[in-house]
């Protein structure tokens, strides 16, 4: 007998609730992967990719769409808010749902640090009298707070923000699209002349290979969705909705627009490789867009904003399903009886992330080009995080399929393309670890992730033995 069937007995259960409306779940799943990073951290992407950071996106996104129709089978299947960690307890091993379950948490906790920094960098600049760890830690408190209400509350925030994100980013595609054609000659580029004209792969393949990682950090959080449709009603609906929306949302709102970027924008423009000062500003700014800086700034401040309340939301939901699980301290699984809202986990996620982003932040101990190293780490974490809801589709499948259980949404070519991806992040990864820029990176996140898998097995013998203890089968009952 497992100990989590054990703890079952002897513990009330904690549920969540539904909350969420599916117009909710649909802005979610056509603007919650655009982020801060996209905005901010595609800059320095294009400025050591050169024009070719739009193949880097492009691969990006087919990854990201492959997963998601992965994880969407895998989640109409059995709906969970701990999605593919629980996936991967159950396909691979306790060990696994551990490792990827407590790895996802640390990358939504250390998001919300940099998205908390990058609330305060642009507020610092309109009020420079306050410092920015206060803005920071003040930024941070007030838009954790929402999910300490009911869930809804976080899909109506979410639901807003994100409004403003998709006609952000729709009044850039257009005016960039006008540019690209000629027809907009306000400012001093148009055409598509910077495509090519100073080297289409500048700086040869490595370094497009590598802003794999910046590409990877923006696209996590597609996965969102998955995970929010568990506190709504039809779940398998709802992600079947926003699985089949991957493939026009990451051509139109990524790719569209990181190539109409390269067209216009050449990509050793030194304002490009400022960390912090974004693509999509320096764009406007060439096209003569007035108020360029204001804009952007004001549309980057809302992103990050959406993207705190959602790492926040996430992690803590993360967190509340390794407590039910029993991969977590049994508090964290805890909810409000009026709200069903996790409150503890909510809790225990909010300070972990304060106390990242007051010392990683601060002016004595943060590294010089702190948003740069924390993408590229958190992308490190999002294509282990790939890798193994691939491995757990390719085994979950095999499962469903003997139990002849119903698939409502299945993956492409299964199994071939799942052990495409397979592959291909392996080949990343370790391509990644042999370049200089990247292998302190990869290695040190890879070696968190092997330390955490380590203690996930110790974690899963130690609770084997203890559930033979409790269920007696150890040598009890055995003698004639």
């Amino acid at each position: 007998m497992d100990a989590r069937v054990v703890a079952e007995k002897s513990q009330p259960e904690s549920h969540l609730k539904a909350g969420l409306k599916s117009r909710h779940l649909t802005m979610m799943s056509i603007a919650g992967v655009i982020g801060g990073s996209l905005f901010v951290g595609s800059g320095s992407v294009i400025h050591s990719a050169g024009p070719a950071a739009v193949l880097a996106f492009l691969t990006g996104g087919i990854l990201m769409m492959l997963i998601m129709r992965m994880l969407g089978e895998m989640a109409t299947a059995s709906p969970d808010t701990g999605s593919f960690s629980t996936y991967a307890d159950r396909a691979i091993g306790r060990w696994a749902g551990f490792t990827i379950g407590w790895l996802y948490w640390g990358y939504w906790v250390a998001l919300m640090a940099w998205e908390a920094y990058v609330a305060g960098k642009i507020l610092n600049g309109w009020f420079p009298a306050v410092s920015v760890n206060a803005f920071v830690l003040g930024t941070t408190l007030l838009l954790i707070s929402i999910n300490f209400f009911n869930v809804k509350n976080y899909g109506e925030f979410e639901f807003w923000f994100a409004l403003i994100k998709v006609i952000a980013i729709v009044c850039f595609l257009t005016v960039s699209c006008l540019a690209v054609l000629n027809i907009w000659q306000v400012g001093e580029v148009s055409g598509i002349s910077n495509l090519t004209a100073h080297g289409f792969v500048p700086n040869g393949i490595e370094p497009v290979v590598g802003a794999m990682l910046g590409v990877m950090f923006a696209f996590l959080g597609a996965e969102i969705a998955t995970i929010a449709a568990s506190e709504s009603k039809n779940p398998s609906q709802q992600i079947i909705k926003t699985t089949k929306s991957v493939v026009w949302r990451v051509g139109l709102f990524y790719v569209g627009s990181i190539f109409l970027i390269v067209c216009l924008v050449p990509w050793n423009d030194p304002m490009l490789g400022q960390s912090g000062y974004g693509s999509y500003r320096r764009t406007l700014e060439l096209l003569g867009v007035p108020g360029a800086e204001w804009l952007m700034n004001f549309v980057v401040l809302t992103s990050v904003s959406s993207c705190l309340i959602s790492a926040h939301y996430t992690a803590s939901r993360m967190l509340f399903s390794l407590a039910s699980r029993g991969d977590a301290p049994a508090c964290f699984k805890l909810t409000k009886a009026d709200s069903g809202v996790p409150v503890y986990a909510i809790i225990g996620s909010c300070v972990v992330a304060v106390v990242m982003a007051l010392i990683n932040f601060s002016d004595t101990l943060r590294p010089r080009d702190v948003l740069d190293t924390l993408m590229n780490m958190t992308g490190t974490i999002a294509l282990l995080v790939y890798l193994v809801i691939a491995c757990s589709q390719l085994k979950m499948r095999r499962k469903l399929e003997a139990s002849g259980r119903d698939i409502p949404l299945k993956m492409w070519l299964y199994p071939w393309l799942t052990w495409a991806v397979i592959v291909f992040i392996v080949v990343c990864l370790g391509a990644m670890s042999f370049m200089p820029d990247y292998q302190v990176l990869v290695i040190s996140t890879g070696g968190a992730g092997v330390c955490l898998a380590l203690l996930g097995v110790f974690h899963q013998m130690r609770c084997s033995r203890r559930a033979q203890r409790m269920s007696g089968t150890v040598g009890v009952g055995t003698r004639g």
